[in-house]
């Protein structure tokens, strides 16, 4: 129990001092527009990847069933 709760302060101050922290090029992107495309770039590619693994994981009951 000592250990999740040393965990969850680390993660608290990890976050703490990145929400500090401006990234410039974060902030011209979305200025500009441009990190809407690479947040839908980003979206399209993990629906694509989660796609592929269930497609991968319903071939597989098929085959486990089959045997």
């Amino acid at each position: 129990m000592k250990r999740f709760f040393s965990l969850t302060a680390i993660l608290f101050l990890v976050v703490q001092f990145a929400q500090a922290q401006s990234v410039e090029m974060a902030e011209t992107m979305r200025s500009s527009g441009k990190i809407y495309v690479v947040v839908a770039v980003i979206a399209v590619l993990f629906i694509g990847l989660f796609f592929y693994l269930f497609s991968i994981d319903r071939r597989l009951k098929k085959i486990e069933k089959n045997k």
